[in-house]
């Protein structure tokens, strides 16, 4: 079951602000004058085509991409004036290749970035294994290597190190892609629930709008670079937007069919 969603706290969660950004590659705009502003302790789903722009918007907000024009801000300071390193050392960050180093245990994997800040080790130790117990994988998995875990588990461990330095926003792209659905379901009502737990601002790029409509509380569609959708799931639902349309049409029709299976099995 998923969880009702309570507002975050605004002393910990991060507001941050797209100001007419534009990106550029060949002479090609990915990202084309967008302004979107993502209160503190929202949960915002990015999605759309392939190619829409999702994950170049994302990155944008922690200073992996570089915009040709407009502003990104966090708490109404603006990331260009921010040494970049330090930025990133504050945002927590998922994607769907996880990333963990094969040779690091999972203990150490988590504990990457509190070593970058300088975290003793006693107080580090215990973050890992709050972490642990966050993300509901046992302590005793510390000490395995990334090797021996599941995909599902390895989900996992790359979400508790995105908040092994307690951040208050965290950007996630496609962190469960790879997953089977059972197990997706699964990471992504945890998500739901650390979000609310933790206080945080979450957003999080995923091309499965089913994923998107049942998970954020505000969903924004891509094409071609451009918002073409910004609202509720319900409004989304309900948008005329032929792209949001095309987005929305096939989940839809997937549930219809089922149902139509599970009706005629029951015949």
């Amino acid at each position: 079951m998923l969880k009702t969603m309570s507002p975050a706290s605004p002393n910990t969660a991060a507001m941050i602000d797209f100001a007419g950004v534009t990106v550029q590659r060949a002479g090609t705009s990915i990202i084309d004058n967008v302004s979107l502003s993502l209160p503190a302790g929202s949960f915002v789903a990015l999605t759309g085509a392939s190619g829409a722009g999702k994950t170049t918007l994302l990155r944008l907000a922690n200073a992996m991409v570089t915009p040709d024009a407009g502003r990104v801000s966090i708490d109404g300071a603006d990331i260009a004036a921010a040494d970049a390193a330090r930025l990133r050392r504050g945002i927590g960050y998922a994607s769907q290749g996880i990333g963990l180093f094969p040779h690091w245990t999972v203990a150490e994997n988590i504990a990457a970035v509190p070593w970058l800040l300088r975290q003793d080790r006693a107080t580090t130790a215990a973050r890992v294994a709050t972490l642990l117990d966050l993300v509901e994988l046992p302590r005793s998995f510390a000490d395995r290597f990334p090797r021996q875990l599941s995909g599902g588990q390895a989900s996992r461990v790359g979400l508790a190190r995105a908040l092994a330095a307690a951040p208050r926003l965290l950007l996630l792209d496609e962190p469960f892609g790879a997953l089977d659905p059972e197990t997706r379901a699964s990471l992504g009502d945890r998500l739901v629930a650390l979000h609310c737990d933790q206080g945080l601002t979450t957003v999080m790029v995923t091309h499965d709008l089913a994923d998107a409509l049942l998970r954020a509380e505000r969903v924004v569609v891509l094409d071609k670079g451009r918002v073409v959708g910004d609202g509720s799931p319900a409004a989304m639902v309900a948008s005329t937007h032929p792209a949001v349309m095309a987005l929305i049409a096939s989940p839809i029709d997937q549930a219809q069919r089922l149902a139509a299976l599970r009706g005629s099995g029951a015949q």
